[in-house]
């Protein structure tokens, strides 16, 4: 492995009781291998894994990996990035998801703080901001020059 604390998976701990099979496969070979392969660095897999669960819409999944994510480097400020930016590629409703489970594991859950979805009346996707409605007044005349 590249960089980083070497992976332990907690498979038999998490779902041993219910499923052996799958949770030795998930620290036997998931983690024990795949997470400590060489080639990249244990932070870089964990942004990787962080944006496939947001994109894939696993919240219960982004949990746990949004802690690992922490615990192998990426910053809170990264991660919240990497939710933003995969708004536009996986989808509005998946990032709405995802920044609220980051601001669960996060632990800066406010009670006053609304949690949205893309589908509410005060969501993004519904309500314009200042600077996209004034991009959205701007015309281009034929010869391509702004007015």
């Amino acid at each position: 492995m590249t960089g980083g604390p070497r992976q332990v998976g907690g498979g038999r701990r998490a779902i041993g009781d219910i499923a052996p099979e799958l949770a030795q496969l998930t620290d036997d070979v998931l983690f024990e291998d795949v997470w400590n392969r060489d080639g990249l660095a244990a932070r870089d897999r964990s942004l990787i894994t962080v944006a496939a669960f947001v994109a894939g819409g696993d919240a219960e999944q982004l949990r746990f990996h949004l802690g690992r994510a922490k615990e192998n480097g990426v910053s809170e400020e990264e991660l919240v990035e990497a939710i933003t930016h995969l708004a536009f590629y996986a989808g509005w409703p998946k990032a709405m998801t995802a920044a609220n489970v980051a601001r669960e594991v996060f632990g800066s859950e406010d009670a006053s703080a609304p949690r949205l979805s893309a589908g509410a009346p005060d969501s993004p996707c519904r309500r314009p901001s200042a600077q996209q409605h004034s991009i959205s007044t701007i015309r281009l005349d034929h010869s391509g020059a702004s007015s």
